[in-house]
């Protein structure tokens, strides 16, 4: 059965109630669907560094979050997008880099997570994590969690910086 059959009657199983009833994706299933979820990563990543910005936010789902570094930044896509905007429009998007991708899924198949480690010019190592869902005959980032690799050598230094007040934190 051809993997776009089997999300969409998975998506029927669940309509009707019947989640215990759906089977696993076979390996070939997991396989296909892993090769879309890294494609449209892989293209999410693409259309922010080419600036693209119709292209970026066609990716997220209509009700999907981004998280960003900073405590305060948990975005709808409209906000995100009205942040993002003038970036995109001044051809200064963000490139991050994938170094290493784990995806996993859900038994019916309309829901991934992901995990990946990514490189950046100016801040070296992050984490982007999330999950994607399967709708209007793709998948499409719900939540995009992007995160500074802290070493744990180093914690408690950096631990120590936030908890400071404003006023004592370097650089303001």
């Amino acid at each position: 059965m051809k993997l776009e059959t089997r999300l969409a009657a998975g998506t029927l199983a669940v309509a009707l109630g019947a989640c215990g009833g759906v089977q696993p994706m076979t390996p070939n299933e997991t396989n296909a669907a892993q090769r879309q979820v890294e494609a449209v990563l892989d293209d999410f990543h693409a259309a922010a560094a080419a600036s693209d910005e119709a292209r970026y936010f066609d990716h997220f789902s209509a009700q999907g979050v981004f998280l960003g570094t900073d405590a305060t930044e948990r975005w709808t896509v409209t906000a995100f997008r009205a942040y993002a905007h003038p970036h995109f429009a001044a051809g200064k998007g963000w490139t991050y880099t994938p170094v290493e991708r784990h995806v996993g899924f859900d038994a019916s198949g309309q829901v991934a997570w992901f995990d990946e480690r990514l490189s950046h010019a100016k801040y070296g190592q992050l984490r982007g994590s999330g999950v994607l869902v399967f709708e209007r005959a793709r998948w499409r980032v719900a939540q995009y969690n992007l995160t500074f690799l802290v070493p744990n050598e180093t914690a408690s230094e950096v631990v120590e910086l936030i908890r400071a007040p404003a006023s004592k934190t370097p650089g303001r």
